[in-house]
Parts: C-alpha cells; sequence; structure tokens
C-alpha cells in the first residue's frame, strides 16, 4: 500500500475539496474499513477498496470489469486506455487482477486526480500514467492498433458530453483498437430512451460487432440508469458477457443482433454536427444510500 493503516485511520472521515469542475467528496464506506465513495456535486461516481482494489461496488463498474475480464485470456497483461479517470476504480481493477498491464488515463479535472492520488494512491509498480486532458484528445492522440481495452466512462456532471458520443469519437476509439480488443461506452438514459438508441446507431455504424447491456427496468425505460455499449472488430464473448450480467446481484440483460437493431428504432447515428449531451437524470436519481 502507499501508506500505512495508522495514515488510513487519521482519515476515516469524509474529504471534501472544490476541484476545476465539481465539489468531489470522499466519503468512507463505514461496511468495508478500506472503502471509499467518491461524489461529485452529491452525486456517487465511484467506489474503491484500497485493501481489495479487484472489489467493484457499483454495478456498472462491475459490468465495466467483465469487459477487461474478457479483453484477453485470464491473467494476461492490457493495453488499456480509460476515458475518463474519476477515482481510477478500472484501472486499480485491472492493474490487480492484470499484472504488469500499461495503463493510460484520461483525466481532465487536474485538480480531482491529485485529490485522488493524495487521499487514494495508487499501489507502487502499477503501470498507470494519467493524462490532464480532454477524454477526445487523448483518443485521438493514441497509437493506432494497439489497444486491447478502451473504455469511455466520460461525463460532464451527470451527463456524456456531446463531442464524445459521436460517430467520429467511436471511429477514434475503432482506430486505436487492437484487432481483438474491446470497446466499452458508459451512458446513463432514461424515457424514452433516444440517447441510447441513437448511440447505439452511431457504434453500429463503425463497428461490426455491438451490443448493449443494462438493468431490464432501464432498457424498458421504467427508471434512469446506466447503460453499457461494447464494441469490437471481432466477434463478442456475448456468451460469457449473458453469464455474467445475468449473474450479478442486480442481473442484467444483453441485447445484440436483430433484437439491438430493433432496439434502435430508425434512429440515426450522431455526428460532430447532430450529437447532443445524454440526459441530465430526475432530481434524486443518484443518491449515496
Amino acid at each position: 500500500m502507499g501508506r500505512s493503516r495508522a495514515a488510513e485511520d487519521r482519515t476515516r472521515e469524509t474529504v471534501r475539496r472544490r476541484t476545476d469542475s465539481a465539489l468531489a467528496e470522499l466519503v468512507p464506506d463505514r461496511d468495508r474499513p478500506h472503502g471509499w465513495t467518491l461524489l461529485l456535486d452529491g452525486a456517487p461516481q465511484s467506489h474503491v477498496d484500497l485493501a481489495d482494489p479487484a472489489h467493484l461496488a457499483f454495478e456498472y463498474q462491475r459490468r465495466l470489469g467483465h469487459v477487461a475480464d474478457l479483453a484477453a485470456p485470464s491473467g494476461r497483461p492490457l493495453t488499456a486506455l480509460h476515458l475518463g479517470g474519476g477515482a481510477l476504480t478500472l484501472a486499480r481493477y485491472v492493474a490487480a487482477t492484470r499484472p504488469r498491464s500499461r495503463q493510460q488515463v484520461a483525466e481532465i479535472d487536474t485538480a480531482l486526480t491529485e485529490l485522488v492520488r493524495a487521499e487514494l494512491p495508487l499501489q507502487r509498480g502499477w503501470q498507470v500514467k494519467v493524462r490532464s486532458a480532454d477524454a477526445r484528445a487523448v483518443l485521438g492522440r493514441a497509437p493506432e492498433g494497439t489497444a486491447d481495452l478502451v473504455i469511455a466512462d466520460v461525463f460532464s456532471g451527470a451527463q456524456v458530453p456531446a463531442h464524445c458520443a459521436t460517430a467520429e469519437f467511436a471511429a477514434l476509439a475503432w482506430r486505436a483498437l487492437a484487432p481483438g480488443g474491446l470497446y466499452a461506452a458508459n451512458i446513463a438514459d432514461g424515457a424514452p430512451l433516444a440517447f441510447t438508441r441513437s448511440q447505439v446507431a452511431t457504434l453500429l455504424a463503425v463497428f461490426p460487432e455491438v451490443c448493449l447491456i443494462g438493468d431490464p427496468a432501464v432498457l424498458r425505460g421504467r427508471r434512469f440508469g446506466n447503460l453499457l455499449l461494447v464494441a469490437a472488430h471481432r466477434p463478442l464473448p456475448l456468451a460469457e458477457l449473458t453469464r455474467r450480467t445475468a449473474a450479478d446481484p442486480f442481473p442484467g440483460r444483453v441485447e445484440h443482433g436483430r433484437a439491438l437493431a430493433d432496439f434502435t428504432g430508425g434512429a440515426a447515428p450522431a455526428t460532430d454536427t447532430t450529437a447532443v449531451p445524454s440526459p441530465a437524470p430526475p432530481p434524486g436519481t443518484f443518491q449515496l444510500c
């Protein structure tokens, strides 16, 4: 660990800091002695357990973990690009489950990264490099055909910014991926799911293989929540994704193929000239329990 147990014990109170974009709070998890939840402007953003970086507490992060697990044979190091850093939860997960992985993180909020590094330090030996830059700019500079895993978890406040939700953005991800790599995008939406339908159409215009993972209630438009899009140059590991998603504490559903194409309902792909941010969540949607 980057610091002693005694040092952690002295800091088990909520830490608040105004960053470049939000009021950040690190709230101790009373059920896990080394667990912390990052809130941005009051909304839970991610969870970290310093003693167990492979623990993924949030539903959407567990599903991103499934994608990371299936990006290469078990235990093999990955070259990973994380667009959106937050508390660096998925970078920690990959480092813990796939030693010697080489990872780059794009996080535009420099003060947030400084807070996370100071209060929730990364373990020594992890090859995680954080770039203080816009996610799309970092993606555009990524070497062609080298990433085993690209994760887009980009939010401005509680919304996916428009410039990171376009066919041009997806094409940059397609370019960065190695032939066998996986791309995953975390989004948030609610009824009538117009943003999600457009995002599915957007990825289908770029990638030959796409699937959508979500809670059945969210997919039916009954509540606002996170949805995960996964895309690749190659056939997706659908059977294993479906099995893992169904076994989650809150089981999800995987849509693919004809059912997914029908889901779009004729929605047009989003481009740099037509894209809009994802919808803002209704008040009280994301609360720390």
